[in-house]
């Protein structure tokens, strides 16, 4: 255990502070939309999908490291969110360090927000209030098409009122992998079936909005893996929200 190793990225668009910490990796995301690196990791070297970073967001970084990184124990941050340990307040020294993190992995599979409530609906309706329902329909037919053993737990996970956001999680690299390979597989065929040319930029980001709904049905899936939820703060004012409150 002691000698495994562990890359927590933390996807960052713009210069910022991070963990004096050697596990957190700044991550520049969009690399090959813009040049300004900031002397960070760049997600447009290896295979990379970095020019998709206006409608694919974070997820431009985790396929970077599903495909080019080799650690152990691998997860994704971002530049103004961490996991934080328990009970304290959000000051970077106090996120979670590498023996927090292994201790952990050491009796769950996998580290993941707290839940976020949507206080008026469920799961499926809050998408159609916010997003464009189509997609989430075709995601759907996708999902029934690619991975049927999958559609009672999308199904399942559309009527309930909680979810995991942010497309933040920690878990050894074979998790990792497992999963990233099955949320492509589903985001490049609904790429491949969505004209995105009158969306407005908000939903132009469906690729990043969707994927945080598939965690959730890979997680309700797979409910053989041991869940650890902590703390995610936004360091600059607060702790992300876990109420939502969709009209």
């Amino acid at each position: 255990m002691s000698k495994e190793t562990i890359k927590i990225y933390v996807a960052s668009h713009k210069k910022a502070n991070f963990p004096n910490n050697k596990i957190y990796v700044p991550i520049r995301v969009g690399a090959a939309l813009n040049d300004n690196d900031f002397g960070y990791v760049r997600d447009d070297t290896g295979d990379n999908i970095s020019n998709k970073n206006k409608n694919f967001c974070e997820l431009t970084a985790t396929y970077w490291i599903w495909k080019n990184d080799k650690s152990d124990i691998v997860g994704l941050t971002h530049y103004r969110r961490y996991f934080f340990k328990r009970k304290k307040n959000n000051k970077l020294q106090n996120v979670l360090d590498k023996n927090d993190i292994k201790n952990i992995l050491k009796d769950y599979d996998i580290i993941v927000p707290n839940r976020t409530f949507i206080i008026k609906h469920n799961v499926g309706k809050s998408w159609e209030k916010t997003h464009i329902k189509k997609d989430y329909d075709e995601c759907r037919k996708i999902i029934e098409e690619m991975y049927p053993d999958y559609l009672s737990a999308f199904d399942e996970f559309s009527k309930s009122r909680t979810l995991y956001l942010c497309n933040m999680f920690i878990s050894r690299k074979e998790i990792f992998d497992e999963y990233y390979k099955w949320l492509f597989d589903i985001l490049f065929e609904l790429e491949k079936r969505t004209d995105l040319s009158n969306y407005d930029d908000y939903n132009k980001r469906l690729f990043g909005f969707m994927s945080e709904r598939l965690f959730n049905v890979w997680l309700k899936k797979h409910s053989e893996l041991k869940v650890y939820r902590t703390p995610v703060y936004n360091i600059d004012r607060r702790p992300y929200n876990q109420y939502l409150m969709i009209n």
